[in-house]
């Protein structure tokens, strides 16, 4: 296919000269890797409706917010997603010059072409940035995950999530919480959708496809006999002394059973200081979706100040200690396996004792995390006039 160049730097577009008329034409933003996660399965049932006979189709937009190239190889093909229509080239940046980067490049595309609708997700600077452009070019927005709230603000994602719902015409939500939060900021029940949690049906699509990577023989491992740890957030990493001491506290009580750490490139620089390192401590590189899935699936637990991986560990039944002062998704704590502990490194010894008593909560799913979210929200759009 041609590609065509707008003129600025970082964007092409890799599809057709020429979209041709639809009848409802559906820009998906995306950033970050969670983003494509949750774009996946909304590009699968725009696909479905368009097999059907639906007049609707999509434009993928790629920020560049994050860019990896293995990423964009290995994590696409796994999930299955359709390398993007058209990739802005943000790159990186402070938070500002990287806002209006995406600004500047999302806005000379729709002076190209304007959508119906853009559908954001999630929370990151992509989802804040091209809501904003939308608006002003009389474009409606649609936030999937809309509503979601820490009440930390010195969360970046909070700002965004907040500006964004600020300005947002429609709102597709993951749970009755969050349709609170919405409600109690104004806005009306009619432009609530409580869909369910896009995540999940990617977890449950792939859940049978899952590829055991090669620490698992390499340690090796077995189902139930390791943790998984994931950390990146400042409040753990940034500080020398508390991530060695928060390190420690995790290996001095995690029994004799490995801890697997996947190592954010956020967190490596500060591990490789404070040389930190023990015998059951096993660093390894990011994995892709499916190996780290693996993983969580037969971990005895995770240790994560992640939000995403908390509901992934919810759906999936496995405990998950979330080492973080608030949460924007407090449904895996009432209802799922998690349960937030905070960020001081003493909190993980009563944790453990617990877990390894056997006293862990076993949780429950959240209502409509079934996998069909998507569809819901490609049958609202359908029935939207836009």
């Amino acid at each position: 296919m041609p590609v065509i160049d707008y003129g600025y730097a970082g964007i092409s577009w890799r599809g057709p000269a020429f979209i041709k008329y639809i009848e409802m034409f559906i820009d998906l933003i995306a950033g970050a890797r969670p983003n494509f996660m949750k774009i996946s399965p909304i590009i699968d049932a725009i696909s479905e409706a368009s097999d059907r006979g639906e007049d609707i189709g999509f434009r993928l937009v790629h920020t560049g917010q994050h860019y990896d190239i293995n990423m964009s190889s290995s994590f696409f093909e796994q999930l299955g997603i359709p390398e993007p229509d058209i990739n802005l080239g943000a790159g990186g940046g402070t938070q500002a010059e990287q806002t209006s980067a995406i600004m500047t490049g999302y806005e000379k595309l729709l002076m190209e072409k304007k959508p119906d609708i853009c559908i954001v997700v999630g929370d990151v600077t992509s989802t804040m940035a091209c809501s904003i452009v939308a608006r002003k070019m009389h474009v409606k927005v649609a936030h999937v995950e809309g509503g979601i709230r820490s009440g930390d603000w010195r969360m970046p994602e909070e700002i965004n999530r907040v500006v964004t719902d600020s300005i947002t015409n429609y709102f597709f939500t993951t749970s009755e919480i969050a349709n609170e939060n919405l409600r109690l900021s104004g806005v009306a029940d009619d432009r609530i959708f409580f869909v369910g949690n896009t995540m999940i049906d990617t977890l449950l699509k792939h859940r049978s496809r899952f590829i055991k990577p090669p620490v698992w023989d390499e340690w090796p491992l077995s189902e139930g006999g390791y943790f998984v740890m994931t950390l990146h957030r400042p409040a753990n990493v940034d500080e020398e002394d508390k991530l060695k001491k928060l390190v420690a506290e995790i290996m001095d009580h995690s029994g004799d059973l490995p801890v697997i750490f996947p190592v954010h490139p956020r967190t490596r620089g500060n591990l490789q200081k404070t040389g930190i390192s023990h015998p059951r401590l096993v660093m390894v590189e990011p994995m892709g979706y499916l190996e780290f899935n693996y993983l969580v699936e037969k971990a005895f637990a995770v240790i994560t100040d992640s939000g995403g991986i908390t509901e992934e560990t919810t759906v999936m039944g496995i405990p998950c200690m979330t080492l973080r002062d608030s949460t924007e998704r407090p449904e895996t704590i009432t209802l799922g396996t998690n349960e937030l502990l905070g960020t001081n490194p003493e909190v993980v010894k009563p944790a453990m004792k617990k877990l390894f008593a056997g006293e862990w909560k076993k949780g429950s799913v959240p209502e409509l995390w079934d996998g069909k979210t998507a569809r819901r929200i490609v049958k609202a759009l359908l029935e939207m006039e836009l």
